[in-house]
Formats: structure tokens, sequence, C-alpha cells
């Protein structure tokens, strides 16, 4: 753990206001500075800088913390990583010594830099294997230069060849574990995790080793293994070749579904080609990609599942300021195959006349009815009605819609007095949806609720007062003491503002301020963003000694009486309090 008098020095020594300012446009308003949203596409500034808190909010997407949570969000580190690149920004050395996660996480990164060098090596070696390892990988179309720029190997048909290695290079049994490297099977033996196959390395924004893809030499099962979650990897925020593509004048990505796709683009000259890291495109890897690609052309097999990714996909960069594209392969099951087929300038020529987004979705609805016949053509205008009714520009509606009559020989009058009204249907669903979100999230705070009325109301109302009483006391620490007296964390109906508070006890006990940072390492990222509305909402609300009476009352009276309470178990207070839990629901 890093010392918590390092950290408190680290964001004393960076300003929130001035990181900030390093990468969004702020604008100076009152006591506060707002801009647009760096994690969310919007037009109206929603997105809030509070100098004395040192904290940020953004009333758009829910995003919020102190300085350390900002550059761990906007850069995609980790906890750490974000201390360490804070500490540099402030000239400060890492406390390297007692930091004993962080020398283990230098220690993987450097056992993975050597695996990768024993892959190499392997495939470079004399032996039969190797010579079928680089004829795999030259059968695949690959040129020796492509292979040194991916640092593509081979690992030995060897259970120990691996552990061994890293052992002479001083490396522990414990450290290549956490690695990923070796496994231990169910009877405690270690051995080689990857064993006679072509080896793909996954590097980081900054040329780090973080993981490994390796495949069979034939169709074996399983044909791919891959690295497991580590210190140092998390798939779900790993982009595959990402570290190359950023260094490209291009601001088109291509995203691409497999390592081989992308590393086949490139050497044919396609520089921005990824991958997502994992099973599937994560919200994460959207959000990375959207710091460096204005487009992205989805570029996934043509069979059922690439399909499938392709529209999911679409879904996760509708709320993206990146424009999206979709590329349609002929006569080839990837890109690979088809480069390989009709060579580079036929995919450019392909990339090039790529059908945006929305044409994508209505050909798909299309391939699905008969339009000459009076029943498919009414289905087939009812989805595409749902599309348009969705996040499209109204030029972008009047257009397809003026197509789909021509398409479908309906009067253009009819298709939008459809469209309209899907519109506004929409909008009701979306606004209803709204109400139910801030309920949920605590935002009945807000609304002036007769105390003892339903059942449902009363519960809303203490946990409105659960709310403000942590926000009063990580506003003013001095409310702890009178709070810790009356009240226990597990009293709390709301899960998440027990758990706060738990961790505001934890601060008082080990001497620590209770502030967003210190509270960072200690909550989940949604309760810290919860905690951020919190001061966000009451930035401007002096919360006194009778609001904090007043709160303790509320929540309190919905308590079961001290004497009953003692004699319940914890199962028993458990299952009262979960009752009143589903009344506020």
């Amino acid at each position: 753990m890093i010392p918590h008098e390092y950290i408190e020095e680290v964001v004393r020594r960076n300003d929130i206001t001035d990181v900030v300012a390093s990468y969004v446009q702020l604008r100076h308003r009152g006591r506060t500075h707002t801009g647009l949203c760096p994690f969310h596409s919007e037009k109206t500034p929603s997105f809030v800088v509070y100098p004395e808190t040192q904290s940020f909010y953004c009333f758009g997407c829910g995003a919020g913390g102190d300085v350390i949570t900002f550059i761990k969000k906007i850069n995609n580190l980790d906890y750490v990583e974000a201390v360490k690149y804070l500490a540099g920004r402030a000239g400060m050395a890492m406390p390297e010594e007692n930091d004993k996660v962080g020398r283990l996480r230098s220690r993987i990164l450097s056992i993975n830099k050597e695996a990768a060098r024993f892959f190499f090596e392997q495939l470079n070696a004399g032996n039969d294997e190797a010579r079928a390892a680089r004829a795999y990988w030259r059968g695949r179309g690959l040129s020796d230069s492509t292979i040194r720029r991916f640092g593509l190997g081979y690992a030995p048909n060897d259970f120990r060849a691996m552990r061994m290695h890293l052992r002479a290079k001083g490396y522990t049994e414990e450290e290549m574990l956490a690695s990923g490297i070796v496994k231990r099977s169910e009877k405690g033996n270690v051995y080689d995790a990857f064993r006679g196959r072509v080896m793909t390395p996954i590097f980081d924004l900054r040329g780090n080793v973080i993981a490994f893809g390796g495949r069979v030499l034939g169709d074996e099962k399983p044909k791919y293994i891959n690295s497991p979650e580590t210190l140092v990897y998390k798939k779900s925020k790993a982009m595959f070749a990402l570290n190359i593509a950023k260094k490209s004048t291009s601001r088109r990505y291509i995203l691409c579904e497999g390592y081989m796709d992308v590393i086949s683009m490139h050497q044919a000259g396609f520089d921005t080609a990824v991958a997502a890291c994992g099973t599937a495109l994560t919200a994460e890897q959207v959000r990375l990609l959207a710091e460096y690609a204005d487009e992205v052309v989805l570029c996934y097999d043509s069979d059922e599942a690439g399909q499938k990714a392709t529209a999911r996909s679409l879904g996760l960069f509708a709320d993206s300021p990146v424009k999206v594209s979709v590329l349609n392969i002929p006569n080839a099951k990837d890109p690979d195959e088809f480069i390989k087929k009709f060579g580079r300038d036929a995919f450019e020529r392909l990339l090039n006349g790529t059908s945006n987004a929305i044409e994508y979705k209505i050909k798909k609805v299309r391939d699905k009815y008969d339009i000459t016949r009076a029943a498919d053509r009414v289905e087939y205008i009812k989805e595409v009605i749902r599309i348009l009714a969705d996040k499209v520009s109204p030029t972008e509606r009047d257009i397809y819609a003026g197509r789909l009559a021509e398409e479908t020989d309906v009067a253009k009058s009819a298709i939008l007095t459809q469209l309209d009204s899907a519109i506004r249907s929409n909008r009701r669903r979306q606004e209803r949806q709204k109400q139910k979100d801030l309920l949920n999230e605590g935002l009945g705070a807000d609304i002036k609720l007769p105390y003892n009325t339903m059942n449902g109301e009363r519960a809303l109302g203490v946990a409105s007062a659960e709310q403000q009483l942590v926000a009063a006391m990580v506003k003013n620490p001095d409310f702890i003491p009178v709070v810790e007296k009356r009240l226990r964390p597990q009293q709390f109906l709301m899960p998440d503002m027990g758990e706060a508070y738990g961790a505001i006890l934890s601060c008082k006990a080990q001497g620590i301020t209770p502030d967003l940072t210190a509270l960072a390492t200690r909550l989940p990222e949604d309760t810290v963003n919860r905690i951020s509305h919190l001061l966000a909402r009451n930035y401007d609300v002096g919360i006194g000694p009778r609001d904090v009476e007043m709160y303790l009352g509320r929540i309190e009276q919905s308590a079961p009486k001290s004497t009953e309470a003692a004699r319940m178990t914890g199962d028993e207070l458990e299952d009262y309090l979960t009752r009143l839990r589903q009344k506020k629901a």
C-alpha cells in the first residue's frame, strides 16, 4: 500500500483545476469551473470542477471524484498508476520501498518482457518445433519484419521450459504465478501455461508487455489460450495494437475481431487497426478509443458471431462522440482472408465505401422481410421507424424517411407522422426511465415528501436523510463523533451509504480526514461517484448541527427500538432492513 500521507501530498501538489484544464476547456463560473464532460458525449456543459473541495462531478453521466480519480478515468489507469502519474507531474519520487503491490507489479512487467524475449528466441531456434512455428506464421502471410514488429514468438511444447528460464533469471515461483505465465494444478504442481503454441504479446500504451495470446499450430482444442487478468492486465480496458496505432496521423481506426486480422492489416499498411482484448468490446474500451479516434470502422467477421458483435458494438458507440461505420466484407470470412485474396487496394476501396451505422441497421432489417408482401412491408416500416426514432439527427431522419417512402411506396407524410409519434413515445419512455433512475440514485432527497405518509415514501425520506448525513460528515468531520454514538453502518437502509459510513468511521479510527481521496481507496467507484454527487449537490448548502440532528431523528424513527434491536440476531436485523429497502424500491 502507498502511505496515505504520500497520497495526500500528491493531491496537494496537483490542483484539480490545473490538472483537469489540461484535458478539458474550462470556464470560470463563480466558485466553480464548468466544461464539456470528457467521459461522455454532450453539447451542453454538465461537468463541474469544485476547487474548494478539490473534486469534480458530471451531472450528465455521474462520474465524480478527486484528482486521482480523474486521471485514473481519463488515462485508463489503475489507482497506483494514476498516483504515479500525478507524482511524476509534481516531481515526486514514488515510495517504492513501502509499496509491496507496486514492487510485484514491476516484477510482473519484467517477467512478461523476459517471457516475450524467450518466446521470440524459441521461434528462431534451430529445432523442428521452431521451424514448424515459423512455417505457421509465414503460412499466414506474415513477413519477418512484421513478426519482429509485433514480437511474435513460440512457446515450446514443454511443461517447465519457461519456468526454468525465469528461475535462472532470478524470479520466484510466487512472482511467476502472479504473472499468469505459469499455473498451479489441482495437485499443487507448477507448470508452464503456454506450451506448443505460437505466441502474440499484448502491450499497453507505454509499450510494456502486459499479457499474451497463444494459438495451437493445428486445430486441437482449446485453439486459443490467453493470459489471465493480473495486476498489470485488465482485459476489459486493454486494446491490442493501440500502442502502435496511436502513433498514426490518421484518426480513422479499424476495429477488428482478432489479433491476426490486426497484424495482417498493419502489414498491408493500415496502421490504425486494433482489436479488443477479451471476448467482446466493453464501454471502457470504447472510451479509450474515443481519445484517439474521430471515426471507427467496425470490421468484424462476416459469420453470425461477427454480425452479433457488430450489433452489440454499435450500441456501445451510440453515446460516443466517435463516428461509426460498418465494413461489409464480401467473398471472405474476415479481413485477413480478404486482403490475401484480393489485395490491399481492394480492401482500401472497401473501407472507403463503408456504410454508416444507420444504413447498416436498416439493411439488417431489410434482409428479414419480403416487402412485396403487405404484412412484411408494414413490419419493415415499423422496425425502420424504431431505428430512426432513436439517437438520429433531424436531417438523417428526413433523408432516410424519404428513402423508406420510395422503397415501400408509402407516402412520406405518412412515414413522418408515424416517426413523430414514435419519437414522442420514446421521449415519454425516456422521461419515465429518468425519473425511475433518479429515485434509484437517491435523488428523491430533492423532493419534499410528507414523512408520515405511505411506507414507501417514508423509506425514501430515510434514504434521503442517510445521504445528507454522509455528505455532512464528509463536509465537516466534526459531526462524525455525534453520529457514531447513535448509528451503526448496519442500520442504514441504503447499502452503499452504510458502506460509506463504515469507511468514514474507518478513516476516523486511523486519524485520516474522510475526504474523497481517502474514501476512494476504501469504496467502489459507483459509491465514490454517489458521494461526489452529494457533495456537488450540497456545495452551496450549509449543513449545521440542527440539520444533522434532523437526519439522525429521521433515521432512528424508522429503525427498530433499541431494546428490540438488541434482541435481534444479525440475520433478523438484516431481514428487517431488507423489508424497508423493498418498500423504498
